[in-house]
Order: structure tokens, then sequence, then C-alpha cells
């Protein structure tokens, strides 16, 4: 079962760990929301930064999308809780939000049990967060956020895009 082997992986990580005392406040002061693509996890995009552990309070979804309040509020969290002075919308290349089928993506719920009638209860292409372009959904992101009247003027929120493969990070918006 997998979570025996993730069991069986902290085990042998916190025998090999060497403690280091942190605080729940950011050193960099930084808000970062991401995608939660796989390419992107084991330090990949914190590495392709420079963030290190205790650096960013990292809020992750998928498609890096803000449709909903819940990534507002984890950005004013970081804010107003957590000392956050800046904030980057960090979207990829070729994300699987990209170009979702709302048709494919309901005919896999189905299959898997869950209710037409609960699917008809919602904007599927909506609510998976379909984009049509990673660089579209990064700028639109920038905005909404910017917008908010929960987050301050005076907080940048820059837009950037990283390639999975190579690394490389791009500023789409600079939010100074």
């Amino acid at each position: 079962m997998l979570l025996d082997e993730v069991l069986k992986s902290n085990e042998e990580f916190v025998e090999k760990f060497d403690e280091v005392e942190l605080t729940a406040i950011p050193k960099k002061k930084l808000a970062i929301v991401t995608c939660m693509d796989t390419r992107l996890t084991d330090g990949f995009l914190e590495q392709a930064m420079g963030i290190k552990r205790g650096d960013a309070k990292i809020i992750k979804n998928a498609g890096n999308n803000v449709l909903d309040r819940d990534v507002i509020r984890s950005v004013a969290a970081s804010i107003f809780a957590l000392g956050v002075e800046e904030v980057m919308l960090v979207g990829h290349c070729d994300c699987g939000m990209a170009g979702a089928s709302s048709e494919k993506l309901k005919a896999n719920m189905i299959e898997k049990g869950i209710s037409p009638d609960e699917i008809a209860k919602v904007d599927l292409a909506n609510w998976i967060g379909a984009i049509e372009s990673e660089e579209s959904n990064v700028i639109n992101g920038v905005e909404k956020i910017k917008s908010s009247p929960l987050i301050p003027d005076t907080i940048p929120v820059h837009g950037l895009i990283i390639d999975p493969t190579s690394g490389k990070v791009d500023v789409l918006v600079n939010g100074y």
C-alpha cells in the first residue's frame, strides 16, 4: 500500500534529518501561488527560483487558478497574519488545465460513481479550472489578486511562468 511506503519513507527521513527551528513567518516575506503539477515538486520550483525551506508561503492548486476566494484568502492570510510583502503567481508551460475537457471530466466522474445530478450543479469547466492558455491564466490571475479589495495596493503581485523541463522562469507581469 502506498500509505505504508510513505510511512516507511518518513521513518527513514526522520532518522537522518537534522532538525532546524523555523517559524511560520516566511524569511523572504514572499507568497507564491502556483500549480499542483507533479513536475514542480521535489524542490524543483523552489530551486529554480532560489527559494529555500522557510523562505516563502507556497499556495498550490490545479492550474494556479485564482477562481475563488480560497486563493485570495490564502494570500490575504499570508499578508496580514504572516508578514508577506510580495506575491508571485507562477504558472507553467504544458499545464494539464489548459484545454481541460469538461466532457471528459464528466465522463470520468460518472465512471467513478459521482451522481450526474451533483455534476449538473456546477459549471465543470470553471469548477475544475480549465484555462485557455498558461500565459493568459497568469496575467488574469495577477489582475484578480491585485483587484481584490482584501489585498493592499502596496503589495507587488508578479506573474511568472516556468518551463517544467528546463526550469527557466520568465516574467509576464512585473508588479512593481
